[in-house]
């Protein structure tokens, strides 16, 4: 997708951005995100820019795609989460077989998919497929999708990871979804009762570990040539970043003209400390904007070339993402911290980004010891076999 296709989704999205602002007390407090925003975001093309150009997708340059979802999470983070995940599955399912492509696109190209990769359910070998059973948690969106994509392991090989791709027809949603942060992200469980799934909707982890997948015979695009455990990672700590941004942008807006009624009065965009908050705050964002988006763009571009992608890229790009959560916390922890009393109220944009930053930072593809260690292993020449690298 050229640079020009990939700004007409941007400049799309930002307008939307108001409505979004506006609505995202509503959303915090509904624990959802509107249908109305779903449908905005989809007209919009959001969630076409990862998708594959044979079923009307643009396959975007993913640093794009990351660059729409910071802007949208600036306006609400639940809103700017779940518009990411969604946006990320159609680059995943462009892996499955074209069989399980065709179900899902083929008569409805703007079909959603929803997620839970946890491995957690229980798959049985049968004629045909698979009997899958299990309840998978933080499905986020899981109500707006009509279809979703949920970890397994093999009963009888059970560190065999796959990932079932399953209609909405034959799972039900449980709403459970009542929490701190992110909470218009109706982040609900799905549960799954001896259900047959066919062997063209199975995909084995480590085979895109590898980067591999069946659906690459059919989307030949250098996309669909990247790792999983950078662009869904990516796609985790996107939205985190992004509500962080947003709120700085509003933290300024609100603080420069504030006159201390203690501490000696006087304006607080006068006192030195807040000064150097502040250039602390905006140095770990963009940080965190850079680093993520140069090892992408990186990644794409090695693809571009037919090149094999080094691990040491696919490392650092590990690093840098769980980096770029943990700038973006002790981003927000300044602001809220010198905003004093006034980050306290229900509902205003710095208590609610600092709510949903610290809940998106709970999520496994955000666990940064785990990511740093396997930069070290790396650094140190020792293996390092995952399936978010």
């Amino acid at each position: 997708m050229s640079n020009e296709v990939s700004n007409e989704v941007l400049e799309s999205v930002r307008g939307l951005l108001p409505g979004i602002a506006e609505r995202a007390g509503s959303t915090d407090d509904d624990r959802r995100v509107p249908a109305e925003t779903i449908q905005e975001l989809t007209d919009a093309g959001l969630f076409r820019m990862l998708q594959p150009k044979r079923y009307g997708g643009a396959e975007s340059e993913p640093v794009a795609f990351f660059e729409v979802i910071r802007e949208i999470s600036g306006a609400c983070g639940s809103t700017g989460w779940v518009a990411s995940v969604f946006g990320v599955h159609p680059w995943h399912l462009g892996l499955f077989a074209e069989a399980a492509q065709d179900e899902v696109w083929r008569e409805n190209p703007d079909a959603l998919v929803s997620s839970s990769y946890s491995p957690v359910g229980r798959l049985t070998r049968v004629e045909g497929g698979y009997e899958v059973s299990g309840r998978w948690r933080f499905s986020s969106g899981c109500e707006h999708a009509s279809w979703a994509l949920l970890g397994a392991l093999m009963r009888d090989r059970p560190m065999d990871f796959m990932t079932v791709l399953i209609p909405r027809t034959d799972y039900r949603i449980e709403d459970v979804w009542d929490v701190i942060g992110l909470r218009g992200t109706a982040s609900n469980d799905i549960i799954v009762d001896r259900v047959f799934v066919p062997e063209y909707r199975v995909m084995r982890n480590r085979e895109q570990a590898r980067l591999r997948g069946p659906g690459q015979e059919v989307n030949t695009g250098p996309l669909y040539r990247m790792p999983f455990g950078t662009l869904f990672t990516s796609a985790i700590t996107a939205p985190v970043i992004g509500a962080v941004a947003g709120c700085y942008v509003a933290y300024i807006a609100a603080m420069r003209d504030r006159v201390r009624l203690s501490l000696g009065g006087g304006r607080f965009a006068e006192d030195q400390f807040a000064q150097v908050a502040v250039a602390r705050a905006a140095s770990e964002i963009d940080a965190a904007i850079l680093q993520t988006d140069r090892n992408v763009r990186e990644m794409y571009e090695c693809a571009v070339r037919g090149e094999p992608i080094p691990m040491e890229l696919r490392l650092r790009a590990r690093r840098d993402q769980v980096r770029g959560t943990e700038r973006a916390l002790e981003a927000i922890d300044i602001l809220f911290k010198t905003a004093g009393g006034n980050s306290l109220g229900r509902g205003n944009p710095i208590e609610r980004a600092w709510r949903d930053a610290h809940a998106g930072s709970l999520h496994v593809a955000n666990d940064v010891e785990r990511a740093l260690a396997m930069y070290g292993r790396g650094e140190f020449g020792l293996t390092v076999e995952d399936n978010l690298i």
